[in-house]
């Protein structure tokens, strides 16, 4: 059952006191960053190249290192959101086989995965307001 439809579920039976919704969850969500590990591996490789090349914009990341990045990296996505305080919630989507990979799919999934992060996050904060 989605989250949609638990919502439509609890309208439906009248259920009014406070909680937090799908709506609330999404308006949450300032900003949402998706990459691939095999990304991520680039860009930790470019960043450390830089710091030793004194901002030096011209090294190109992965040159000195053939082999650094493994081809399964690129199955694993991430999505990480970035909530409206500055807090950071990740998901993650990995793919078995390599002839299945959609990166929009997983892009998907991931962000499916760092929003059931949010739920208990905004439940808390929720609880934590109507006990003050």
């Amino acid at each position: 059952m989605s989250d949609d439809q638990i919502e439509q579920e609890i309208q439906a039976k009248g259920l009014t006191a406070p909680r937090v919704t799908p709506d609330d969850l999404q308006k949450n969500i300032a900003s949402e960053h998706y990459f691939t590990a095999g990304e991520g591996v680039i860009g930790a490789f470019a960043a450390d190249e830089l710091r030793k090349n004194a901002g030096d914009a011209t090294v190109q990341a992965g040159a000195a290192h053939p082999d650094l990045l493994k081809p399964s990296l690129n199955l694993l996505t991430f999505c990480v959101l970035v909530l409206r305080n500055g807090f950071t919630v990740t998901g993650e989507s990995a793919c078995a086989s390599p002839e299945n990979f959609d990166p929009e799919i997983g892009r998907k999934i991931a962000r499916q995965n760092a929003e059931q992060k949010i739920w208990p996050l905004m439940g808390y904060a929720l609880k934590q307001k109507l006990s003050e």
